[in-house]
């Protein structure tokens, strides 16, 4: 055993969240708690692996640490890593899984990963990102491992390298605007809240709802009648929303249709919307629909942004 890490204290997960966002404030707070922090991020991908390039762990130097970098398996070990690298003030690159040395560790998938290691040297770049996310924008650092450097940059389209610079890439949560007055909206509501998804809940008012929709909001549309959906319907129509779904039978999808080109809305727009909405179906209660829902806005929102 590395003689540094005997006085090292123990990894504990502090949360298991896998959100960006929290991953960063915890950063933050522990920075700001008067402790030093490393922010392992996911560099490389061998064969499979259970997160995306740019997933991220911090790691505080009371041995507190949030975030995924793999399903579980190897962050306690990353933990145990990022401490070292504290503890010495340098940062440094591991493998583990498939080409790693440690051949005790090994994941469940049968590829391997490589993980950078930083040792946070400039709270204020945490803090720019945290403040771009809550104003639901996206921002971008990049990481340079031969000068041991991260950086505000622009944001790219995707993590990954670029030349020699690893860039992360920040979006702002996925948010769910949710139109309707019935059982079928709180379901809906209840499991995208538990999903950690930002949720808006509208009756119906459209005008209210489109300075809310980037992006990065998915519109979900319950209504039992057309007139109800209408404000809301041509707010989406109108905005950046990712995706677009509504409640109703395939007969009901063809009037709606006919009643959006009858108000002017050209047939690439009219097909924006998901309808019947959801995943799987057709559903007969509450709760199926809000899975079968949740479960078309998340694979739209990966088809859209990986």
């Amino acid at each position: 055993m590395d003689q540094v890490s005997i006085s090292l204290p123990t990894p504990v997960r502090a949360t298991t969240s896998d959100d960006p966002e929290e991953i960063l404030a915890f950063a933050l707070a522990a920075l700001q708690g008067g402790g030093k922090v490393a922010l392992a991020t996911l560099v490389d991908i061998r064969g499979g692996a259970a997160r995306a390039l740019g997933s991220q762990l911090a790691v505080a130097s009371d041995g507190r640490f949030c975030g995924y970098v793999s399903g579980g398996c190897v962050e306690a070990a990353v933990a145990c890593e990022a401490l070292m690298a504290l503890e010495e003030g340098r940062d440094r690159i591991v493998k583990f899984g498939k080409g790693s040395p440690f051949y005790d560790i090994v994941l469940p998938c049968g590829g391997g990963i490589t993980i950078a290691i930083h040792v946070v040297r400039n709270g204020r770049l945490v803090d720019g990102i945290l403040k771009s996310l809550k104003a639901r924008e996206t921002g971008a650092l990049g990481y340079s491992p031969d000068k041991q450097l991260l950086d505000r940059i622009c944001p790219p389209s995707q993590s990954g390298w670029y030349d020699k610079e690893f860039k992360i890439l920040y979006r702002p949560r996925t948010r769910v605007a949710i139109s309707g007055g019935n059982v079928e909206v709180q379901a809906v509501s209840a499991i995208a809240k538990s999903s950690g998804y930002d949720v808006i809940v509208t009756n119906g008012d459209g005008q209210n709802l489109l300075a809310a929709i980037d992006e990065m909001t998915a519109v979900v549309l319950l209504h039992h009648d057309l007139d109800g959906e209408e404000k809301v319907l041509s707010a989406a129509l109108s905005s950046r929303a990712f995706y677009v779904g509504a409640l109703g039978s395939t007969r009901t999808h063809k009037r709606r249709e006919e009643r959006l080109s009858l108000a002017g809305w050209s047939k690439t727009e009219i097909n924006r919307i998901k309808a019947p909405i959801g995943f799987f179906g057709p559903t007969r209660d509450a709760s199926s629909l809000a899975l079968s829902v949740l479960a078309d806005v998340a694979a739209a929102r990966l088809a859209a942004y990986g």
